[in-house]
Order: C-alpha cells, then structure tokens, then sequence
C-alpha cells in the first residue's frame, strides 16, 4: 500500500522558464513543482508549469484536499497556478502556505496580485475551490496534516526563498531550491534542513565554471550540493532546477560526474517518482 512508503514525484523540474524540443525530451521541460505523499496527506512544493499535469493527475487520483506551499513567487515558481484545474473544482480544498514575503505581502495578497487584469483575463473569484491561506515566517515549523511536520528556514536569493524539510514517518526530505553559495562556504541554514535526509532536492542551475559569471542570480552548483550532503550525512542528492539551456546529453555528463564524487546523486526528471519505505513507529 502507498500508506507505507513516503513518495515524492516531479512534475517539473527545469529553472527559469519552461523549454520544449527534442534535446529535452527525456528529463522534461516544465518549470518547477514537486508532488509529496505522506501516506494519505498531499504536498505540492511550488506551482511551475508542473503544476498543471499534477493537477491533472490529483483529479484522476480523486484527491480534492491537499497543501501547496511557496518557495517563493519569481514566475518560474507560479505560472502553472492559473492552469491548476483543482483550482476551479468546487469539491476542492486546499491550502497555500508562503513565508518569503512575510512582513511584506501574504499569501492571499500573492496570489490575488497574480491572477488578475491585465496579468491574466479574470481575477481570482472566478476560483471555485475553497483556499485556506496561510503566512508563516521563516524559521517556523508548520504540521499542515496530522504527523507530517514540516520545518522551514531562509535561502539566499534575490527577494527572498524558503527551504523545507519534510519529515514524516521516519523519513526526510528536504527542498532547497534557489539558493546561492559563498565560495568555499557551506551554508548553516541549509545545513540544518538537510541533516540526515534521505534526499535532498537540490538547486543545481550551474557548474562552478559557470558561476564565476553567474553570481547575484541566487543559484547553486551540483558540486555544492554534494559538499553539503557529504557534510550533512545526507543519503540522497536529487540535481533540479535545471539550466533552460541544459539538453538531455549536457544533463547525462552532469548526472555521471556528480554521481562519480556522491553515489546517491541523480538528475531529476519530469514524471520521475520515488518511494521511501516509512515505520510510522520510528521516531527522529
């Protein structure tokens, strides 16, 4: 049964803005999103373009109560939102979490400033669903269903970025998307997201190579992410938000040089989906 396995699934996991074509193919063109199940409890992470054939699934699945929480809002990270058909469904409820504004814009003010004239044709009472939403400040540890706890702590990145660490049933999983690294510095916050993870969805946009032209654009490295895995006894590197330049080969090459420094390191693909067997006995 799904009950005994923690299962994540990406719906989307390319940077920037969402790519098509052949050289893509195999690891996907859709922007950011990420699926969680905690046994009968439903996790989206980010609303990217991925969020549109997650939503597809969730109705086929029948799950009509579920939480969405924010990264952050750069629209790499919400255009899939206005293409959620759960959001439209009466018989639906969820709930939208974000902490990056806090002090500066709820959640509510988001995602009404998002979908409204002239960024999009209607506003968003024409969203049947009922939504809860929800503002937390980074640092909190929020518990959306019963035994999943899920802790959250600062990124560094333009405007600010949430990371979390999901923890249920024994399990962690952590995402740490958009972040930039200081040079030969491991960074505490994210440190503390990751320990002992069982994965860790990590920002690897760029090389070291590449960053070298690429700073103040608050991404990371593969090879940083294999420094805090190591660093942070983390079983698990999943390589995301992918480049929009990266083809399927690029990817490949990247995929075997990280696996080569970190065994348990992997590109993550569109559709990809992983099961961690959960003792809902086993405390942490």
């Amino acid at each position: 049964m799904d009950d005994d396995f923690f299962l994540v699934r990406f719906w989307g996991v390319r940077g920037s803005i969402a790519v098509s074509g052949p050289e893509f193919a195999r690891y996907g063109g859709n922007t950011i999103c990420i699926e969680m199940r905690c046994g009968k409890h439903t996790l989206l992470f980010d609303a990217g373009s991925g969020l549109r054939p997650a939503g597809r699934a969730l109705q086929a699945s029948d799950v009509t109560d579920f939480d969405l929480l924010f990264t952050h809002c750069h629209y790499d990270h919400i255009i899939g939102l206005p293409a959620f058909a759960p959001i439209f469904d009466p018989s639906v409820k969820f709930t939208l979490w974000s902490g990056h504004l806090a002090g500066r814009m709820t959640t509510r003010q988001m995602i009404d400033e998002f979908i409204r004239p002239p960024w999009f044709p209607v506003k968003m009472d024409v969203c049947k669903a009922k939504l809860d939403c929800r503002d937390f400040v980074s640092g909190d540890v929020l518990r959306p269903r019963e035994g999943v706890v899920v802790r959250t702590g600062s990124l560094t990145h333009p405007g600010g970025c949430i990371g979390y660490r999901v923890e249920w049933g024994g399990r962690v999983v952590a995402v740490i998307t958009d972040t930039e690294h200081e040079p030969d510095k491991l960074d505490q916050s994210v440190l503390g997201l990751i320990e002992d993870a069982d994965l860790v969805i990590y920002d690897c946009t760029y090389t070291e190579k590449e960053m070298e032209r690429r700073r103040g654009n608050g991404h990371s490295t593969w090879q940083q992410g294999v420094k805090l895995c190591e660093a942070a006894g983390a079983r698990g590197l999943a390589l995301f938000h992918h480049d929009p330049t990266r083809t399927d080969e690029q990817l490949d090459e990247m995929e075997k040089l990280a696996k080569d420094r970190f065994a348990g390191a992997f590109a993550a693909r569109d559709g990809q989906t992983l099961k961690f067997p959960v003792s809902l006995h086993k405390k942490r």
